[in-house]
């Protein structure tokens, strides 16, 4: 699908039979492009579109270059967080003298966005490089808003773990298993926020150290990018952060699995001290010889029940006094 967006181009769709893209548009963005929308492109803007399998390409000197003029840069976004499956998608930019070409094979939410609001304010994109930072600065502000989300979704698995009722520690299998798998999607999320930050990054810094970017009609554009370098270096040291404390909130989970563990072995090793005398008592007296010593005693039954009894209850307290159980 190819739709085009500009001072006078509202973002319709551009059939790929069409002779040519409208003069005025300054964002030509093709979203999983067909062979006749990338050659109406590529004949429009006398460049080169990246395929897809360039895009998915991730050393730097692929995914970051200048070729005729024009820059070239992918950067990886994310997308798919609100369907519960966060993943990174490769988004490529040309910029030319004149346009900002992007080519992008699924519809992130900034992006989405970015395209409503070019629609209604045609001044975010008046001209190419005032659309790219535009829509870089829509992609590093739904990192910042993804990133909140993460943060309070540590505060919340930290309230559930460290509660201050001990009682509500004792986790159920079931409520461990989800808890366990809450961390590592969270983990997950917070792994492809950290990835798509440093891949914007690089993308900036590629873009600031431009021949284009420190020409002196371009002052605005350089202080720009040099607040969204810093929003993104943030945001990864942030993510850091974030994950830092992830991984303690493991720990300490994985600490309260073995306190569980250590509780109930625990239990069953003085249990089994408990009873052993009694067991051995009744098994004793419960060996069928004719001759035995105690077999004509007339109180010789209760004897053996108050004997194991007192052989179980005697440990008992011994160990309730020294405060093992």
């Amino acid at each position: 699908m190819l739709r085009t967006y500009g001072p006078a181009c509202d973002g319709s769709v551009i059939e790929a039979k069409a002779e040519k893209i409208p003069d005025t548009a300054t964002w030509v963005d093709l979203e999983e492009p067909t062979v006749e929308e990338e050659a109406l492109v590529e004949r429009c803007i006398r460049m080169d579109v990246p395929t897809e399998s360039e895009m998915a390409e991730i050393e730097p000197s692929s995914r970051l270059y200048e070729r005729d003029g024009a820059l070239y840069m992918t950067v990886s976004v994310l997308y798919g967080v609100q369907d519960g499956e966060p993943r990174t998608t490769p988004i490529s930019f040309v910029l030319t003298d004149n346009r900002l070409v992007t080519v992008r094979y699924a519809t992130p939410k900034p992006v989405h966005a970015f395209a409503d609001h070019a629609r209604r304010d045609p001044s975010l994109v008046k001209d190419a490089p005032t659309a790219l930072v535009r829509m870089l600065d829509a992609i590093i502000d739904r990192l910042a808003d993804e990133l909140e989300n993460v943060s309070r979704e540590i505060e919340d698995i930290s309230a559930l773990i460290f509660h201050k009722d001990m009682n509500q520690r004792r986790i159920p299998v079931a409520r461990l298993t989800a808890l366990l798998t809450r961390i590592g999607r969270t983990q997950t999320l917070l792994a492809k926020i950290r990835y798509s930050s440093v891949s914007t990054v690089r993308m900036l810094s590629f873009l600031s150290g431009s021949t284009r970017v420190h020409e002196v009609t371009n002052a605005e554009l350089r202080h720009h990018l040099t607040s969204l370098s810093t929003d993104s270096t943030s945001l990864g040291e942030h993510a850091s952060y974030l994950s830092d404390n992830l991984q303690f909130l493991l720990d300490a989970s994985l600490g309260l699995i073995s306190i569980e563990q250590n509780a109930a072995m625990k239990l069953f090793s003085w249990a089994a001290v408990v009873f052993l005398p009694p067991t051995l008592i009744a098994g004793i007296y419960g060996m069928n010889f004719h001759y035995f010593p105690e077999l004509d005693w007339h109180y010789g039954y209760a004897i053996s029940l108050g004997l194991m009894f007192a052989s179980a209850v005697g440990p008992y307290l011994y160990f309730k006094r020294r405060g093992w159980i």
